[in-house]
């Protein structure tokens, strides 16, 4: 039911929306007239409050937005959109990676892609034995802990240089413990190590990164989204800094080449349909 009020000189008439000079079906001049309140004042509150509201399209992107910048503040404000709408998707959320794009870009935040990791020269000893490459670029054999992949970056703080060594993944003797010919891998300790453990050596050719590339592309990840957008004083802050991020990476980090879940997600529900088979 429509109303039309008036209050003192600054009286204001309420009317439908999208009625035009009317209110309730009179005139508005002519209602103006009999109140004894002004019918431009009318219209100034009609459009104040045109101006004020929200429709319920605009409410719900208001609402996105919000939910978006939290999301994206969650990541270390790493995330794109397709990782947020995966994640607001998880928490009930019906979005499209395009809405969630458009919102972004609207009120200005983007993820974080890392670059493409770049082909590096890799240092080996001339008198080291290599073993064949049991992977042939072949990461995913289909079962968990087939293939670890293996590789050595260089860090450095305040302190001075650090090297870092990160292994992709797993605990089952007979797996095959992938890696470039650095002479870290071609090591006479590693080699006791990996008999020692059960792990079957495999390295890739000579300075082709794509033998090792999810080994490289961790690497991408790591420096890019986290190591590069930080300065380290001293190496037990480095090294905190870095296991931080490792613990992340593994259990909360969305990741799209597992269907945007972490990697521990991922591992879970392998192992549930291993059982339930």
């Amino acid at each position: 039911m429509a109303k039309c009020a008036a209050s003192g000189a600054a009286a204001a008439v309420a009317v439908p929306a999208g009625t035009t000079g009317a209110c309730g079906g009179f005139d508005v001049v002519r209602m103006a007239r009999l109140l004894k309140v002004s019918a431009s004042g009318f219209y100034e509150w009609k459009k104040r409050r045109a101006a004020t509201e929200l429709t319920t399209r605009q409410q719900r992107r208001a609402d996105l937005s919000v939910k978006i910048v939290e999301v994206h503040a969650d990541s270390d404000r790493t995330y794109g959109s397709p990782r947020i709408t995966a994640e607001l998707r998880e928490h009930g959320e019906v979005v499209t990676a395009k809405t969630v794009a458009a919102i972004m870009a609207e009120i200005g935040i983007e993820g974080l892609s890392p670059r493409t990791f770049k082909v590096r020269t890799t240092v080996v000893d001339p008198t080291a034995s290599f073993p064949p490459d049991l992977v042939r670029r072949r990461f995913d054999q289909g079962r968990l802990n087939a293939v670890w992949l293996t590789d050595i970056t260089y860090l450095t703080c305040g302190e001075g240089d650090m090297f870092l060594c990160a292994i992709r993944d797993g605990q089952v003797a007979g797996t095959v413990l992938h890696s470039d010919r650095g002479g870290e891998f071609t090591a006479g300790l590693t080699t006791k190590a990996c008999a020692t453990h059960q792990l079957r050596r495999s390295m890739g050719d000579t300075g082709i990164c794509w033998d090792n590339s999810p080994a490289e592309s961790f690497w991408s990840s790591f420096k890019h989204e986290h190591y590069y957008r930080h300065a380290y004083v001293i190496k037990a802050e480095l090294v905190a800094s870095v296991n931080n991020w490792i613990g992340w990476y593994n259990t909360g980090r969305r990741h799209s080449a597992i269907g945007m879940v972490s990697p521990i997600r991922f591992e879970q529900s392998l192992t549930v349909a291993a059982k339930a088979a």
